[in-house]
């Protein structure tokens, strides 16, 4: 099988990434936004003005009419993107299409915790055909291990009355799925099978943020040791078995496509280009916004919507690199043989202070293993598991050495 090499011309953005509201009503403790190295956010206005919409707006019309894209997603993000209200959302999706025109055809989601989902908010989302998306991590005693509210108080109650509205049948046809954050300490069958009981059409389990210089919890220095892959197995277990369908579930699905010779529509695994981009409330254009879990300033092009194209962030080494196909991959991974599949992992993971992203991921052992049990699990091969690290990989210290996950669907977010 060939690698996917680098696109002849560089791939239009279809899917942009707007910061409606640069706040949150929760602390959860692993967010990259508010918990980690970039604290840019600190510095925003809370909300996005009217003017940034509709220069916004206009940006994305001319990039997609520029290239012949008639076609494209926006994600209502934050922050909490419901803490702009019902009425500026309303503004902003409406806007961008007038911007748009009628040749043009922009869907909709939103990405919130849930806690101000009610039936209003569902209402105007409804009218406006804007599917939501929630962030949950499992029963209450998980939800609230991370996701508290500022004052300590649990989230958990109103992003379950959220929950129960969403997933009724008026509102169920917006529903576009749950997003939950990977805890060891979690029992991943019981997590899983909570987060089935609001019986989400797609569930997406994300990789807590972290680098080299800054390791994810519970990941050890120590290649020979999977935690991730092995709470994520266990859920593929339990879903593969199941008599019957009862959700997809994002990273999993995506593996096995790539395993059967197709493409990913993640970024978190495959070599598939990357083609979306982040708007701040102010109108800076910025990479991924998972890359503020890295350094300070690691999202950030100096460009704005107000004086910039979008076709100048395309040309942003960053941009090349995520749309270079096995070319923009650190020379280990592309020794690796599962490297079609595991796409080097999330680029932010590969950050090791002094050397970048020219690095195997963070997570690097862990996909490795996810991969060869999928593979083996699908090939109904039995027998032990294969080495825990793709053969031959130099270590240094342990760890990889050199050689460079926000909605359903879409970008993960925390």
């Amino acid at each position: 099988m060939t690698d996917v090499g680098p696109p002849a011309a560089p791939v239009p953005f279809q899917e942009f990434v707007l910061k409606v509201h640069s706040r949150c009503n929760l602390a959860c403790d692993y967010c990259y936004v508010y918990e980690m190295a970039d604290q840019s956010w600190a510095r925003r206005p809370r909300v996005m003005s009217a003017e940034v919409v509709r220069r916004t707006g206009e940006r994305i019309a001319e990039h997609l009419r520029d290239h012949g894209v008639a076609e494209a997603s926006v994600v209502l993000h934050g922050g909490e993107p419901l803490l702009a209200g019902a009425r500026r959302l309303e503004h902003v999706v409406t806007e961008l299409r007038r911007l748009a025109g009628p040749g043009t055809t922009l869907s909709f989601v939103v990405q919130t915790n849930g806690t101000l989902l009610d039936r209003d908010m569902l209402e105007t989302f409804r009218r406006h055909d804007v599917r939501v998306g929630v962030s949950l991590d499992g029963d209450r005693s998980a939800t609230d291990r991370h996701r508290r509210r500022r004052d300590g108080g649990s989230s958990y109650p109103a992003t379950v009355r959220a929950l129960e509205l969403l997933s009724g049948p008026r509102y169920r046809p917006l529903f576009a799925g749950l997003l939950a954050t990977v805890d060891l300490r979690t029992d991943p069958v019981r997590a899983y099978e909570a987060l089935l009981e609001f019986d989400p059409p797609v569930v997406d389990f994300l990789l807590p943020h972290g680098t080299w210089t800054d390791p994810p919890p519970g990941r050890p220095d120590d290649p020979a040791s999977t935690p991730y892959a092995d709470w994520l197995i266990a859920v593929f277990e339990r879903w593969y078995a199941a008599p019957r369908r009862e959700t997809g579930v994002r990273m999993l699905e995506e593996i096995l496509v790539l395993l059967l010779g197709g493409a990913s529509r993640v970024e978190s695994v495959g070599l598939s280009p990357a083609a979306f981009v982040v708007v701040e409330t102010d109108g800076e254009i910025e990479l991924v916004d998972t890359l503020k879990a890295a350094y300070p300033g690691a999202a950030a092009t100096g460009l704005t919507v107000h004086s910039d194209r979008f076709d100048a962030a395309l040309a942003h080494p960053a941009v090349r690199a995520g749309q270079g196909g096995a070319a923009g991959l650190p020379g280990a991974c592309r020794a690796c043989p599962v490297h079609r599949i595991c796409g080097g992992g999330l680029y932010p993971h590969r950050f090791r202070a002094g050397r970048g992203f020219d690095n195997p991921s963070v997570y690097c052992a862990d996909l490795y293993r996810l991969i060869d049990h999928l593979a083996r699990r699908v090939a109904g091969a039995p027998g032990p598991p294969a080495p825990a690290g793709p053969p031959g990989r130099a270590t240094a210290g342990g760890r990889p050495a050199r050689a460079a996950e926000r909605t359903a669907p879409g970008p993960a977010a925390a």
